[in-house]
């Protein structure tokens, strides 16, 4: 049956309706997707006058990029070298960079424009690194060259993006107070060049700053490293080795002290101390108790009655007065204290041989034996000893001849432990057991001097480069770590040149390099249940 006009303009209605939701519907499923992102950095595609221009003369120097820019920090990022008494006006004009010269050109002078990080890309900060303009106001360009690399003094390993810098010998007076003006910085592989030098005697640094930086050595935070002799630099100079290090600082201070919220009081140097002895002054206090940090630069002390206004504290190092400071403090000050512990467990499992070892957060008066439980499994054990371990009754060991195979369970009962402040414990309790003989193993280091006169200090590093062992040796001997967790171990060795018995760093501004550190090449193994010997050849002179 044939349709009428109303019917048939209803179905090519229907028709043109459904034909329109599926265009749209298809369109809003199909979201526009980004590209990836844009990890490239601008380049250069233009320079006016040209780069290397001999008998140069220009006011303005136009450098045109292949993307839009920006200038970061650009009085601090971009230097030139020689230094004009005045410095160039940079200005962006779409993608190109216009440089106004505003001060006159020395005759005859090579100059160097180093932009240091300053262009960026607009969209994801890209930085276009490394990049100079160079000019002559003379017929010649200088065209002298160093060249080497920048290496971790612990470990050889290169560092990217250090600084490395020269400063003429005559001007080095500016080192740790002014920018040099003639940088370039590292890359992946620790590589440096500095270019269009001219012939002159030069002092060679290499700097690495945390978060950037301005590019002056000014904080005992950062590493750094220096050529011993000085460069007389009249041909091209390369396969120079820098080595960064951390100096300690050569003047002792204090660079905090406070009271924390529980009433201890931390006491943080800027360098570590070999003997570090404190003392209270004034006023007159009674036991006071005082902990020293294994790397020598902090000191936490305790004084049971917190009734004080001010602290006087004496630092000593030995028997040298370093330093005296004053800790002051409100009488309405309140404290919070809440007793915890930490044990020597790995993985919840006790090494063989060893007892169970609890380290206070705080000192102990007194410990009621009575109310702490130890079970195997679930079975009560009466007979353990608990004894303090340490002289500020902060580490307590449990004596017990633990059993493999076996859940231990230790549970410290509310108000079993009081501590110099009269705080009480809450309940504290936890799991473990005795790991397996066969879980570790045994290594002895075999160590053979060539050099018979010197003496060294040998480290035993895990792979994150902790030191886990430190052994000085004077002769040929046999050094054993019995019990040794299955993993991979570093061996390194200091050349002790002081015989001192302990790493010495070095010392920029006396020229002291820190001392020789070699590395043996073979990564140690240790596997479970094995025995293993490694002779180990000291070389007679290593860097």
């Amino acid at each position: 049956m044939g349709l009428n006009k109303k019917s048939t303009f209803l179905v090519y209605f229907t028709a043109f309706i459904s034909a329109l939701t599926l265009i749209n519907g298809c369109a809003s499923m199909q979201q526009p997707e980004g590209g990836p992102r844009d990890t490239i950095a601008p380049s250069v595609i233009k320079e006016i006058p040209e780069n290397y221009t001999r008998n140069f003369n220009n006011k303005k120097i136009l450098i045109e990029l292949d993307e839009y820019f920006k200038l970061n920090n650009e009085y601090t990022e971009i230097s030139i070298s020689p230094t004009p008494e005045v410095n160039p006006f940079y200005k962006i004009k779409k993608k190109t960079l216009e440089i106004e010269l505003k001060d006159s050109l020395e005759k005859n002078t090579t100059y160097t424009i180093n932009f240091g990080n300053a262009i960026a890309d607009v969209n994801e900060g890209n930085k276009l690194k490394n990049y100079s303009y160079v000019f002559s106001t003379g017929p010649e360009i200088d065209s002298l060259q160093i060249s080497g690399k920048v290496v971790n003094y612990l470990d050889n390993k290169p560092i990217l993006d250090a600084t490395v810098f020269i400063i003429p010998v005559s001007r080095d007076s500016i080192f740790g107070k002014k920018r040099a003006s003639i940088y370039t910085a590292t890359d992946s592989s620790g590589n440096f060049r500095l270019k269009n030098l001219k012939e002159e005697n030069y002092r060679l640094y290499a700097l690495k700053e945390e978060n950037g930086g301005d590019r002056v050595y000014n904080n005992a935070k950062e590493m750094i490293g220096f050529v011993s002799d000085d460069i007389k630099l009249n041909k091209d100079t390369s396969e120079i080795l820098i080595k960064l290090f951390k100096q300690y600082p050569e003047e002792y201070r204090n660079v905090d002290r406070k009271i924390e919220n529980d009433g201890r009081i931390t006491i943080i140097y800027n360098r570590p101390l070999e003997k570090p002895a404190f003392k209270i002054i004034e006023p007159e206090i009674k036991d006071p108790i005082f902990n020293y940090s294994l790397n020598g630069d902090t000191t936490t002390l305790w004084v049971k009655k917190m009734e004080f206004d001010s602290l006087k504290i004496v630092t000593n190092s030995g028997n040298k007065i370093l330093d005296t400071l004053t800790l002051k403090r409100s009488k309405r000050d309140t404290y919070t204290r809440n007793i915890t512990f930490n044990t020597n467990l790995v993985a919840n499992k006790i090494k063989p041989g060893t007892d169970l070892t609890l380290t206070f957060n705080v000192p102990i008066e007194n410990i009621d034996k009575n109310l702490i439980a130890i079970t195997q499994d679930s079975t009560r054990i009466p007979n353990y000893l608990l004894q303090a371990a340490d002289k500020n009754n902060r580490v307590f060991k449990i004596v017990y001849p633990w059993k493999v195979k076996k859940m231990y369970a230790i549970e410290i009962k509310d108000e079993a432990i009081t501590d110099i402040y009269g705080t009480k414990n809450k309940a504290l309790k936890g799991g473990f057991e005795l790991d397996e003989v066969e879980n570790y193993g045994n290594l002895s280091l075999n160590m053979v001097k060539s050099d018979t006169a010197k003496n060294y200090i040998v480290q035993l590093l895990d792979e994150k480069q902790n030191v886990l062992k430190e052994n000085p040796i004077t002769k040929n001997e046999i050094i054993n770590y019995p019990m040794m967790p299955n993993g991979k171990y570093i061996v390194r060795v200091v050349y002790d040149a002081n015989n001192n018995g302990i790493f010495d760093s070095g010392n920029v501004f006396k020229k002291i390099q820190p001392e020789k550190i070699w590395l043996y090449d073979k990564e140690i193994v240790i596997r479970p249940n094995w025995d293993r010997e490694e002779k180990i050849t000291i070389p007679k002179d290593f860097d």
